[in-house]
């Protein structure tokens, strides 16, 4: 919904209980403001929907409902931020097809039954049925809405249907990247010809979240012991266990320069990747020599560019 307003939850209840292939008995909401209103509660009396709601502060009371959350909204929509009528009509266009696709096409598992043998919990489960093949092994669904679904059926074309999704997905993801959408032709030949490849590249799903960014090995800024570091480098010859607050307190007094005390974690890791290569030198005959190390170069973690 284009925003949080308890008339607009009611007309959206409106609709879709013309869409729904039985009656509407019961509606469980959260506590959010949209749903526990007079409104709401008015039109629920108006029709004899039992409306109830969850215990405030117990998030398992949802949990029936809230599952298809991870399973299908977050699959399909991702975590961005949708804002606007634009955003809500290109997340309409990708509702619209992917219901009919996971209604009719998409089968799950329902768990059969549950039993405890100590700390360990064995599950068995049904075999995967379609939420329309479900309504259709229920003894109280009329025969005329049983007609209606598998007429619905056999109009519906699946990988028409995924490309729909996979179109409407591009969109929302343009949009959460606020750039113009691509208009693509509706070639489903080509669509169809590209599923053969499309294992490679992996999962399709353009909605899901950005890879984080890996972390900066350089140096961002001028490091201010590259010129004293020869000085330093003949203090810790001299004494090998001088900590770096003690050599920073003799570089401000020796008229070198200005080395704030800020400064002195840049100095800190200096002198631990000295240590460090003497020790591999040591003991594995490996590493730099003290003389030869003009400001260690290797490189340096995120951590330690600052400073």
């Amino acid at each position: 919904m284009p925003l949080r307003e308890q008339t607009l939850v009611v007309e959206a209840i409106t609709g879709l209980r013309g869409r729904l292939p039985f009656p509407l008995l019961g509606l469980d909401t959260d506590n959010d403001s949209a749903f526990l209103n007079d409104t709401l509660f008015a039109y629920c009396s108006n029709y004899s929907i039992e409306f109830t709601r969850s215990r405030a502060y117990q998030k398992n009371d949802q949990a029936w409902v809230e599952q298809k959350n991870g399973a299908i909204v977050r699959k399909l929509i991702g975590y961005g931020r949708l804002e606007g009528l634009t955003a809500t009509a290109a997340w309409r266009r990708l509702y619209e097809c992917s219901r009919l696709y996971i209604n009719f096409f998409q089968p799950s598992f329902k768990l059969k039954a549950k039993h405890r043998e100590g700390a360990r919990a064995h599950k068995s489960y049904h075999l995967p049925v379609t939420p329309c093949g479900r309504l259709m092994e229920r003894d109280d669904v009329p025969p005329d809405t049983k007609e209606m679904l598998r007429q619905r059926m056999e109009e519906l074309d699946p990988v028409l249907l995924l490309k729909q999704i996979r179109e409407a997905q591009d969109t929302v993801t343009a949009l959460m990247q606020n750039r113009t959408p691509e208009t693509v032709a509706p070639d489903v030949a080509a669509f169809v010809s590209s599923l053969a490849t499309a294992w490679r590249a992996g999962e399709v799903q353009p909605t899901h979240r950005r890879a984080p960014k890996p972390g900066r090995w350089w140096r961002s800024r001028k490091d201010p012991f590259a010129e004293v570091w020869p000085v330093l480098l003949g203090w810790l010859e001299e004494r090998p266990d001088m900590e770096a607050k003690q050599m920073l307190k003799r570089l401000q007094g020796s008229g070198y320069g200005e080395f704030p005390d800020g400064q002195l974690r840049t100095l800190q890791r200096r002198v631990r990747l000295w240590r460090m290569r003497i020790v591999q030198q040591l003991v594995y005959g490996t590493g730099e020599t003290a003389a030869q190390d003009e400001g260690i170069s290797e490189p340096m973690t995120q951590k330690s560019s600052a400073g």
